[in-house]
């Protein structure tokens, strides 16, 4: 089986892959907990340092890291004919 050329290697894959759940991650930390309605009005924990701190900050390691998956070198293999 003849193996394709592909733009990025395995480990680059592997590594936004990772970079994708950690985003993914960050954006459901965010998004956890009570709502705020009209009917249950103001609800401090929106204020939380989970929301305000911790989730934006998984989600920038996660967008550091798929630069950091696409910039990785990757051994490039030359056949000789």
């Amino acid at each position: 089986m003849s193996q394709k050329n592909f733009a990025l290697g395995r480990k680059n894959y592997i590594i936004c892959a990772l970079a994708v759940l950690f985003i993914i991650a960050g954006f459901v930390i965010m998004s956890i907990g009570p709502a705020t309605t009209a009917e249950s009005g103001f609800q401090p924990d929106i204020f939380s340092v989970r929301r305000i701190k911790v989730a934006p900050m998984v989600s920038l390691f996660g967008f550091v890291l798929m630069i950091v998956g696409i910039l990785y070198p990757t051994k490039k293999t030359e056949k000789k004919d």
